[in-house]
């Protein structure tokens, strides 16, 4: 337990680059080099948290403001992505993520029903949320610690499914994203696809960024649309002008800077990659191996933060009209990125089907954070979390994901037989997977 709280403690810029170095050295790649490669990834991860610092610090007041200006009153809050990973490892049950999701990784691996290596350890945070609120549902702590370990065979079948999209699109080479907050909304976005294409306007409706570069010149590039949605965000939030022009500023910068601190964290993948793909092919023939790595990496794609930019005063919309929605977006607004961003490899880069998508993801997703609140308030009290003046809390990232609601919702109808179900299937499908391989 030292050990594991002392990692908790850790700052992903320190954890990875240390996990890396070892998982380097272990596949033989030369000192110097490991050193090196574990190095760029840890400066990788601060460039790219800085970015997503600028863009939360900036559009985080911005939505305040909004929320003022349209008077919106609703009892849940959004509490945001910091607050419920710290109420999900504020317990015995939560802090107990990393180790389940270590061990079933190399039981996982051992056995070859996963292709992928898991060094993004700290987010099993979200395999935390889960277990936590199952545990605040029936007060069954083996039940909250089995529902981790069913949601962690989730996300281990998803990053295996999802490998060869994010490479095709995103040209990340063995690596995938293991995100229990992401992940959902490829498998979401899957089928939706298949509906999209026949549907008879919007199946030739195939905008990306190249297609509006070549219509719109200039005003097609996604650093420019990004100022203009930067605009229309602070016009919406009624600053001065000198405060609507600063946003745009900052929001075209955050859609320039994103790539760069990801190319900067792939010079440090990449090597590191090329290693690991060498030893299976020489260990275990025609066997491959995926890295697993935070989803931030896709959150620097400009479609990504295109789609994510317009999204945000359209969740806002959203959580006024929709009859019943009791949630109030805050926190997460900033982090919509990380709901969309394996979407938009299933869609190729559509921006509009990954709007439209976007859209009814986030819809049915405040349902869902309304249903969960009084679960997610009582698991907040049981971390001994600070409330402060909230009565009801919630968030978009984790308490608006669907998995939410199929863990819990399963968990309430049948216990034992509900969760033990979800992972029964789990077990099915990452065998058919391995078949398929073999």
């Amino acid at each position: 337990m030292i050990v594991v709280n002392f990692f908790l403690q850790l700052d992903t810029s320190v954890m990875l680059p240390v996990i890396f170095f070892v998982f380097a050295l272990l596949l033989r790649t030369p000192f110097a080099q490991a050193f090196r490669s574990a190095l760029m990834v840890g400066i990788g991860f601060i460039g790219l948290y800085l970015v997503i610092d600028l863009l939360t610090d900036s559009l985080g007041p911005a939505a305040t403001a909004m929320v003022e200006n349209f008077g919106l009153s609703m009892k849940i809050i959004d509490i945001g992505w910091p607050a419920t990973s710290a109420i999900s490892y504020g317990t015995i049950l939560g802090s107990l993520a990393i180790p389940i999701g270590v061990v079933v990784n190399i039981l996982l691996l051992s056995t070859g029903l996963t292709k992928t290596l898991n060094i993004d350890i700290w987010n099993y945070w979200h395999c935390a949320f889960t277990g936590s609120l199952v545990y605040a549902l029936l007060g069954d702590f083996a039940l909250g610690i089995f529902t981790m370990f069913v949601h962690v065979l989730f996300i281990f079948f998803c990053a295996d499914l999802m490998a060869k999209d994010i490479e095709k699109f995103y040209g990340f080479q063995k690596i995938t994203f293991p995100h229990a907050a992401s992940a959902p909304s490829y498998l979401f976005a899957k089928p939706l696809n298949k509906l999209f294409n026949q549907l008879p306007i919007i199946k030739h409706l195939d905008v990306d960024e190249q297609t509006l570069k070549r219509r719109f010149g200039i005003f097609g590039d996604p650093v420019v649309i990004g100022v203009f949605i930067g605009l229309l965000i602070g016009l919406l939030a009624k600053y001065h002008l000198a405060d609507v022009l600063q946003l745009a500023v900052q929001t075209g910068a955050v859609i320039f800077l994103m790539p760069k601190m990801v190319a900067f964290l792939m010079e440090g993948l990449i090597p590191v990659s090329e290693a690991a793909s060498e030893f299976m092919k020489k260990k275990y023939k025609n066997k491959e191996l995926y890295i697993g790595m935070d989803s931030a990496l896709s959150v620097g794609h400009s479609t990504v933060l295109t789609v994510s930019m317009i999204l945000i005063p359209i969740t806002l919309l959203l959580s006024i009209i929709l009859p019943g929605n009791q949630v109030l977006p805050f926190g997460d607004l900033a982090t919509i990125p990380f709901l969309v961003c394996l979407m938009v490899p299933v869609f190729k880069g559509n921006l509009i089907r990954t709007i439209i998508a976007g859209a009814v993801y986030i819809s049915i997703g405040l349902y869902i954070a309304t249903w969960i609140s009084p679960l997610f308030t009582s698991a907040a009290k049981i971390a001994g979390f600070d409330l402060e003046s909230f009565t009801h809390i919630s968030s978009l990232v984790d308490g608006a994901v669907w998995t939410t609601f199929m863990f819990i919702g399963s968990a309430k109808l049948a216990g034992w037989i509900g969760i033990g179900s979800i992972g029964l299937l789990m077990m099915l499908l990452l065998f058919k997977n391995k078949a398929k391989i073999n």
